[in-house]
């Protein structure tokens, strides 16, 4: 049986990327053309058609995205595995209202596809812990997301 493909987010995926969330995002090497695998979690959806997110403005996503736009993301949610592939635009190099240098980066989705291997599902959701002040780590978190949502 196949998997599912969509054109864009489902709304279950929509509303769960309206906070913060752990994803891992591919995108091509500048420099050797092979995969570049990084983990994330500053990430919004915009809209159902894109995906925000920011990322240290010194990374080499950066670099990679500068040369060759293409960019997928592996997202586990409802019982499965995502994955969400598209063009990434750089809006901003240091996002405003925030104390770090961000980049902004945002993804034109053009398909979502469930990615999950044949009789089975994912029973444990992946979670992590900030490990350093929880305090600072949560006002940064806050500041980070309403400056993607607020960026037009």
């Amino acid at each position: 049986m196949a998997n599912q493909v969509e054109p864009k987010l489902v709304k279950p995926l929509y509303d769960l990327l309206q906070k913060e969330h752990y994803m891992i995002l591919a995108t091509v090497d500048h420099e050797t053309g092979g995969p570049n695998v990084n983990a994330i979690s500053w990430v919004y959806a915009l809209s159902e058609e894109a995906i925000r997110f920011a990322v240290d403005n010194r990374s080499r996503i950066v670099q990679n995205l500068e040369k060759n736009p293409n960019a997928a993301f592996t997202l586990i949610a409802n019982e499965t595995t995502y994955s969400i592939s598209g063009k990434a635009s750089i809006l901003e190099e240091k996002l405003e209202g925030v104390p770090l240098k961000l980049a902004l980066v945002e993804v034109a989705i053009n398909e979502v596809r469930d990615i999950m291997f044949y009789g089975s599902k994912i029973t444990v959701q992946p979670q992590y812990d900030k490990t350093y002040d929880k305090n600072a780590a949560a006002k940064l978190d806050k500041q980070v997301l309403e400056a993607m949502r607020n960026r037009i």
